[in-house]
């Protein structure tokens, strides 16, 4: 959740890049690293049921491509503090779905929410942001949410490699909507970094790590770690030399990691047992 926090110090950089072929390039490239790593690990292609495969499409259609569009559309329509305010609120919402949280998951959350509130700022914002970023929020529960069933048999590799592959033609339609032939076009050397950093960095890595923690510790706990967001946007800002943190920015960020602490120490009975995937199956 860092790491994807750390998405909006390269922002600047792909700024005035075709913003939906740019998406639909960079799942691409991802999709293309993550099948070879399942080649590499010697993980077959499986076999999915009619539930699992919808799950999957829905998994690729609202937690990749409307997330995406939603987020892009809410921070065109009222600037980025809106919808990063909103999708600040994605811990207590997957605490409040996960179960039966335990009192202190949902305390915790509720620090978290309010410092990624603090961190975001509330800011200027319009009817039409706010539609879209709460399109946003659904899209990042889902991202979470659609997973959960289908790790116990694919895993967190052919999860993260099958979505993201999904997600491509969806976004190339799209983009093409939007966008028309001039959704595409040779990148510049920095806006070339920007997007090898997004796909290896914040789709890639990000991803394997996301679904890998998921299921040992339960969305309600792991949600907590979404926070880490707003956080790791900050860092990046100063790291870049691009924005210096305020007060509130500070104070916010050690809000979020108090709630983490304190949730971490709540009870973790909604972790899913996971069992690893068989290299073998098919």
């Amino acid at each position: 959740m860092f790491l994807v926090g750390t998405l909006a110090g390269v922002s600047g950089v792909i700024q005035n890049y075709p913003v939906y072929g740019g998406q639909a390039v960079r799942y691409l490239a991802a999709a293309a690293i993550l099948l070879a790593a399942t080649r590499v690990m010697g993980l077959r292609f499986v076999r999915l049921t009619a539930r699992e495969t919808l799950l999957l499409l829905a998994l690729a259609l609202l937690g990749l491509v409307i997330f995406n569009v939603c987020v892009i559309e809410a921070t065109r329509e009222s600037g980025p503090a809106l919808p990063g305010t909103i999708l600040g609120t994605v811990p207590l919402v997957l605490a409040m779905v996960s179960g039966r949280p335990a009192p202190r998951l949902v305390i915790s959350a509720g620090i978290v929410v309010a410092g990624a509130v603090l961190a975001t700022g509330l800011g200027s914002g319009n009817l039409p942001g706010l539609l879209w970023s709460l399109g946003g929020l659904v899209g990042e529960v889902s991202f979470s949410l659609l997973a959960i069933p289908l790790l116990p048999k694919l895993g967190a590799l052919r999860v993260s490699a099958y979505s993201t592959a999904l997600a491509v033609p969806v976004l190339a339609v799209v983009g093409f909507f939007m966008e028309g032939t001039a959704m595409l076009r040779v990148p510049t050397v920095a806006e070339g970094l920007g997007f090898l950093y997004l796909t290896v960095v914040v789709t890639v890595i990000a991803f394997f790590l996301w679904y890998t923690s998921l299921p040992k510790l339960g969305p309600g706990t792991a949600g907590l770690f979404a926070g880490l967001i707003p956080v790791g946007a900050i860092v990046t800002g100063l790291a870049l030399g691009i924005a210096v943190p305020s007060a509130p920015d500070l104070l916010g960020a050690g809000l979020v990691i108090l709630g983490i602490v304190v949730g971490l120490t709540a009870d973790r009975g909604a972790a899913i047992a996971v069992p690893e995937p068989a290299a073998g199956r098919s």
